[in-house]
């Protein structure tokens, strides 16, 4: 784990807060997607779940909406099929 991470994380091992720096956000993002099992399809309330268990900022959508900006996890139109085609 990097140190930019490990600055991130609170006594639980979750974020704690959204960063301002792009490198520490996609510290971040690289933390949450490795949650999820490449290939696997996940419903919206799976991904918000381990999003959620994730962090403690209570904002799953912010999140969710991220890793799918930087192309980290893919969605169908109708955002009821999500999955992570590759682990970074």
């Amino acid at each position: 784990m990097s140190d930019v991470l490990t600055a991130l994380l609170d006594g639980d091992g979750k974020v704690k807060r959204w960063p301002k720096r792009p490198e520490e956000r996609a510290a971040v993002l690289a933390f949450i997607v490795a949650k999820f099992e490449q290939g696997k399809d996940y419903a919206e309330k799976d991904v918000n779940a381990i999003i959620s268990a994730s962090h403690s900022f209570n904002d799953s959508s912010m999140l969710r909406r991220e890793l799918i900006t930087a192309k980290l996890m893919n969605r169908t139109p109708d955002c009821k099929r999500y999955w992570v085609d590759r682990q970074i």
